[in-house]
Protein backbone atom coordinates (compact mmCIF):
# COMPACT_ATOMS: atom_id res chain seq x y z
CA UNK A 1 0.00 0.00 0.00
CA UNK A 2 1.03 3.68 -0.91
CA UNK A 3 0.58 7.19 1.40
CA UNK A 4 -0.21 10.08 -0.37
CA UNK A 5 -1.34 13.77 1.19
CA UNK A 6 -2.38 16.42 -0.35
CA UNK A 7 -3.51 20.17 -0.11
CA UNK A 8 -6.09 22.72 -0.91
CA UNK A 9 -6.50 26.45 -0.15
CA UNK A 10 -4.28 29.53 0.09
CA UNK A 11 -0.69 29.38 -1.40
CA UNK A 12 1.59 27.28 1.33
CA UNK A 13 5.33 25.68 0.84
CA UNK A 14 4.81 22.41 -0.22
CA UNK A 15 7.29 20.99 2.73
CA UNK A 16 4.58 21.98 5.19
CA UNK A 17 2.35 19.25 4.43
CA UNK A 18 5.55 17.01 2.82
CA UNK A 19 8.63 17.40 5.22
CA UNK A 20 7.74 19.62 8.08
CA UNK A 21 5.14 17.65 10.43
CA UNK A 22 6.24 14.82 12.73
CA UNK A 23 4.61 12.31 10.88
CA UNK A 24 4.52 14.18 7.62
CA UNK A 25 4.72 12.10 4.24
CA UNK A 26 8.58 12.07 3.97
CA UNK A 27 8.06 10.14 7.67
CA UNK A 28 5.89 7.77 6.29
CA UNK A 29 8.05 7.11 3.30
CA UNK A 30 9.78 4.94 5.86
CA UNK A 31 7.38 4.62 8.75
CA UNK A 32 3.93 4.42 8.37
CA UNK A 33 1.46 2.94 10.68
CA UNK A 34 -1.65 2.92 9.13
CA UNK A 35 -1.13 0.46 6.62
CA UNK A 36 0.30 -3.09 6.05
CA UNK A 37 3.72 -1.58 4.38
CA UNK A 38 5.48 0.51 6.87
CA UNK A 39 8.45 1.12 3.79
CA UNK A 40 7.06 2.73 0.93
CA UNK A 41 9.85 2.81 -1.13
CA UNK A 42 9.10 2.45 -4.37
CA UNK A 43 9.33 5.54 -5.63
CA UNK A 44 7.16 9.34 -5.33
CA UNK A 45 6.29 12.16 -6.99
CA UNK A 46 4.69 15.71 -6.46
CA UNK A 47 2.11 17.39 -8.93
CA UNK A 48 1.27 21.31 -7.76
CA UNK A 49 -0.81 23.46 -10.19
CA UNK A 50 0.77 27.32 -10.37
CA UNK A 51 -0.01 30.19 -12.51
CA UNK A 52 -0.34 27.52 -15.87
CA UNK A 53 -3.54 25.56 -15.87
CA UNK A 54 -1.14 22.45 -16.23
CA UNK A 55 0.17 21.44 -12.96
CA UNK A 56 4.04 20.72 -12.55
CA UNK A 57 5.25 17.55 -12.22
CA UNK A 58 8.41 15.85 -9.94
CA UNK A 59 8.98 11.94 -9.68
CA UNK A 60 11.50 9.37 -9.46
CA UNK A 61 12.39 6.47 -8.02
CA UNK A 62 14.64 7.02 -5.12
CA UNK A 63 12.88 6.54 -1.65
CA UNK A 64 11.59 9.93 -0.75
CA UNK A 65 13.63 10.29 2.34
CA UNK A 66 16.56 10.26 0.34
CA UNK A 67 16.27 12.85 -2.48
CA UNK A 68 17.82 15.98 -1.73
CA UNK A 69 16.35 17.42 -4.93
CA UNK A 70 12.77 16.40 -3.09
CA UNK A 71 13.16 18.33 0.08
CA UNK A 72 15.03 21.29 -1.77
CA UNK A 73 11.82 21.89 -4.22
CA UNK A 74 9.30 21.90 -1.25
CA UNK A 75 11.05 24.14 0.66
CA UNK A 76 11.05 26.91 -2.01
CA UNK A 77 7.88 26.11 -4.14
CA UNK A 78 4.12 27.47 -2.81
CA UNK A 79 1.13 26.20 -4.16
CA UNK A 80 -2.64 26.88 -3.27
CA UNK A 81 -3.34 22.77 -4.80
CA UNK A 82 -1.10 19.76 -5.07
CA UNK A 83 -0.61 16.01 -4.58
CA UNK A 84 2.39 14.04 -3.35
CA UNK A 85 2.49 10.13 -3.25
CA UNK A 86 5.21 7.69 -1.78
CA UNK A 87 4.70 4.18 -3.29
CA UNK A 88 4.84 0.67 -2.52
CA UNK A 89 4.67 -1.56 -5.78
CA UNK A 90 1.86 -4.15 -5.30
CA UNK A 91 3.55 -5.66 -8.65
CA UNK A 92 4.50 -3.55 -11.12
CA UNK A 93 8.15 -1.93 -11.95
CA UNK A 94 10.23 0.74 -10.34
CA UNK A 95 9.91 3.24 -12.82
CA UNK A 96 9.39 7.14 -13.32
CA UNK A 97 6.67 6.09 -15.22
CA UNK A 98 4.72 4.27 -12.54
CA UNK A 99 5.19 6.99 -10.14
CA UNK A 100 2.42 8.93 -9.00
CA UNK A 101 0.49 11.57 -9.69
CA UNK A 102 -0.08 11.00 -13.12
CA UNK A 103 -0.73 13.99 -15.53
CA UNK A 104 -2.65 14.41 -18.37
CA UNK A 105 -3.69 17.87 -19.58
CA UNK A 106 -4.78 19.81 -16.39
CA UNK A 107 -5.95 16.60 -14.35
CA UNK A 108 -3.48 15.11 -12.10
CA UNK A 109 -4.37 11.76 -10.44
CA UNK A 110 -3.08 9.24 -7.22
CA UNK A 111 -3.99 6.37 -5.74
CA UNK A 112 -3.30 3.87 -2.75
CA UNK A 113 -4.88 0.22 -2.91
CA UNK A 114 -5.28 -2.88 -5.30
CA UNK A 115 -7.48 -4.30 -7.61
CA UNK A 116 -7.34 -7.76 -7.36
CA UNK A 117 -5.71 -10.04 -9.30
CA UNK A 118 -4.34 -7.46 -11.85
CA UNK A 119 -2.19 -9.00 -13.76
CA UNK A 120 -4.24 -12.07 -14.78
CA UNK A 121 -6.26 -9.00 -17.23
CA UNK A 122 -4.34 -6.19 -17.48
CA UNK A 123 -4.39 -6.49 -21.48
CA UNK A 124 -8.42 -6.35 -20.91
CA UNK A 125 -7.89 -3.68 -18.51
CA UNK A 126 -6.15 -1.73 -21.34
CA UNK A 127 -8.65 -2.38 -23.81
CA UNK A 128 -11.02 -0.24 -21.89
CA UNK A 129 -8.79 2.80 -22.29
CA UNK A 130 -9.68 5.21 -25.17
CA UNK A 131 -7.62 5.45 -28.09
CA UNK A 132 -7.83 9.03 -27.95
CA UNK A 133 -6.22 8.51 -24.18
CA UNK A 134 -3.86 5.66 -24.92
CA UNK A 135 -1.00 7.85 -26.20
CA UNK A 136 -0.93 9.24 -22.43
CA UNK A 137 -0.50 5.32 -20.99
CA UNK A 138 2.82 5.81 -20.21
CA UNK A 139 3.85 3.17 -17.32
CA UNK A 140 2.19 -0.04 -16.44
CA UNK A 141 -0.13 -0.04 -13.26
CA UNK A 142 -3.80 -0.12 -12.86
CA UNK A 143 -3.75 3.30 -11.10
CA UNK A 144 -3.03 4.78 -14.23
CA UNK A 145 -5.41 2.57 -16.48
CA UNK A 146 -7.84 3.17 -13.93
CA UNK A 147 -7.24 7.41 -14.02
CA UNK A 148 -7.36 7.05 -18.04
CA UNK A 149 -10.48 5.10 -18.19
CA UNK A 150 -12.20 7.53 -15.54
CA UNK A 151 -11.08 10.69 -18.13
CA UNK A 152 -12.59 8.55 -21.21
CA UNK A 153 -16.03 7.91 -18.71
CA UNK A 154 -16.10 11.52 -18.70
CA UNK A 155 -14.20 12.79 -15.68
CA UNK A 156 -14.18 16.53 -17.09
CA UNK A 157 -18.45 16.61 -16.98
CA UNK A 158 -19.06 14.72 -13.77
CA UNK A 159 -15.92 13.60 -11.58
CA UNK A 160 -17.70 11.47 -9.22
CA UNK A 161 -20.18 9.28 -11.76
CA UNK A 162 -17.23 8.71 -14.29
CA UNK A 163 -14.51 7.57 -11.18
CA UNK A 164 -17.71 5.28 -10.44
CA UNK A 165 -18.32 4.03 -13.87
CA UNK A 166 -14.62 3.13 -14.11
CA UNK A 167 -14.09 1.72 -10.53
CA UNK A 168 -17.13 -0.59 -11.56
CA UNK A 169 -15.89 -1.83 -14.88
CA UNK A 170 -12.32 -2.63 -13.46
CA UNK A 171 -14.13 -4.43 -10.22
CA UNK A 172 -16.50 -5.87 -12.64
CA UNK A 173 -12.88 -7.24 -14.27
CA UNK A 174 -12.01 -8.24 -10.91
CA UNK A 175 -14.69 -10.30 -9.88
CA UNK A 176 -14.51 -12.01 -13.16
CA UNK A 177 -10.91 -12.95 -13.90
CA UNK A 178 -8.80 -11.92 -11.09
CA UNK A 179 -8.74 -12.19 -7.28
CA UNK A 180 -10.26 -10.70 -4.41
CA UNK A 181 -9.72 -8.15 -2.77
CA UNK A 182 -11.34 -6.70 -6.04
CA UNK A 183 -11.29 -3.03 -5.34
CA UNK A 184 -9.38 -1.18 -2.54
CA UNK A 185 -9.48 2.49 -3.29
CA UNK A 186 -8.53 5.45 -2.19
CA UNK A 187 -7.74 8.45 -4.57
CA UNK A 188 -7.15 12.41 -5.27
CA UNK A 189 -7.51 14.20 -8.18
CA UNK A 190 -7.86 17.50 -9.38
CA UNK A 191 -9.03 19.98 -12.37
CA UNK A 192 -6.69 22.80 -10.99
CA UNK A 193 -9.49 24.34 -9.02
CA UNK A 194 -10.80 21.85 -7.07
CA UNK A 195 -9.91 18.77 -5.13
CA UNK A 196 -11.53 15.40 -4.85
CA UNK A 197 -11.25 12.23 -2.69
CA UNK A 198 -12.63 9.42 -2.75
CA UNK A 199 -12.34 6.11 -0.23
CA UNK A 200 -13.99 2.72 -1.62
CA UNK A 201 -13.64 -1.03 -1.54
CA UNK A 202 -15.21 -4.32 -2.22
CA UNK A 203 -14.72 -5.53 1.05
CA UNK A 204 -14.48 -4.43 5.00
CA UNK A 205 -11.46 -3.14 4.63
CA UNK A 206 -11.00 0.28 2.90
CA UNK A 207 -7.79 2.06 3.24
CA UNK A 208 -7.51 5.18 5.86
CA UNK A 209 -8.18 8.43 4.82
CA UNK A 210 -8.29 11.92 6.54
CA UNK A 211 -9.00 15.70 6.56
CA UNK A 212 -8.40 19.06 8.63
CA UNK A 213 -8.87 22.40 7.96
CA UNK A 214 -6.09 24.86 9.24
CA UNK A 215 -7.75 28.34 10.21
CA UNK A 216 -3.48 29.11 9.89
CA UNK A 217 -2.86 28.52 6.79
CA UNK A 218 -6.30 28.67 5.75
CA UNK A 219 -6.25 25.68 4.00
CA UNK A 220 -7.24 21.89 4.20
CA UNK A 221 -5.03 18.63 4.43
CA UNK A 222 -6.09 15.37 2.76
CA UNK A 223 -4.07 12.07 3.93
CA UNK A 224 -3.85 8.73 4.27
CA UNK A 225 -2.60 9.17 8.21
CA UNK A 226 -2.33 12.29 9.84
CA UNK A 227 0.73 14.35 10.18
CA UNK A 228 0.43 14.69 13.43
CA UNK A 229 0.51 11.51 15.33
CA UNK A 230 -0.47 13.46 18.79
CA UNK A 231 -3.17 15.44 16.98
CA UNK A 232 -7.01 14.18 17.48
CA UNK A 233 -8.81 16.61 15.07
CA UNK A 234 -8.53 15.27 12.29
CA UNK A 235 -11.51 13.98 10.43
CA UNK A 236 -11.85 10.38 9.51
CA UNK A 237 -13.73 10.06 6.23
CA UNK A 238 -16.36 6.83 6.21
CA UNK A 239 -15.89 3.90 3.68
CA UNK A 240 -17.91 4.32 0.89
CA UNK A 241 -17.34 8.63 0.36
CA UNK A 242 -16.97 10.77 -2.47
CA UNK A 243 -15.76 14.20 -1.07
CA UNK A 244 -15.15 17.36 -3.01
CA UNK A 245 -13.16 20.12 -1.58
CA UNK A 246 -12.89 23.82 -2.65
CA UNK A 247 -11.95 26.71 -0.39
CA UNK A 248 -13.10 25.82 2.88
CA UNK A 249 -16.50 23.81 1.75
CA UNK A 250 -16.48 19.86 1.92
CA UNK A 251 -19.17 17.60 0.59
CA UNK A 252 -18.82 14.31 1.38
CA UNK A 253 -21.59 11.54 -1.09
CA UNK A 254 -21.84 8.27 -1.50
CA UNK A 255 -19.39 6.74 -4.17
CA UNK A 256 -21.08 3.55 -5.57
CA UNK A 257 -19.28 2.01 -8.53
CA UNK A 258 -22.37 1.44 -11.10
CA UNK A 259 -21.44 0.36 -14.12
CA UNK A 260 -22.97 2.86 -17.31
CA UNK A 261 -26.38 1.19 -18.57
CA UNK A 262 -26.18 0.91 -22.00
CA UNK A 263 -29.05 3.20 -24.39
CA UNK A 264 -31.91 1.11 -25.89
Amino acid sequence: MCRWAAYVGQPIFLDEIISRPGHSLIHQSHCATQCHTAINADGFGVAWYGEPTQPGLYRDVMPAWSDPNLRSLTATVKSALFLAHVRASTGTATSRNNCHPFVVGHWSFMHNGQIGGYDAFRRAAEMMIPDSLYAQRKGATDSEALFLVALGEGLEADPKRALERAAARFEALARERGGAPHMRLTAAFSDGVRLYAVRYASDDAAPTLYHKWSDTRRGRAVVSEPLEEDQSDWEEIPPGSFCTFEGKSVTIEPFRPVARVAAA
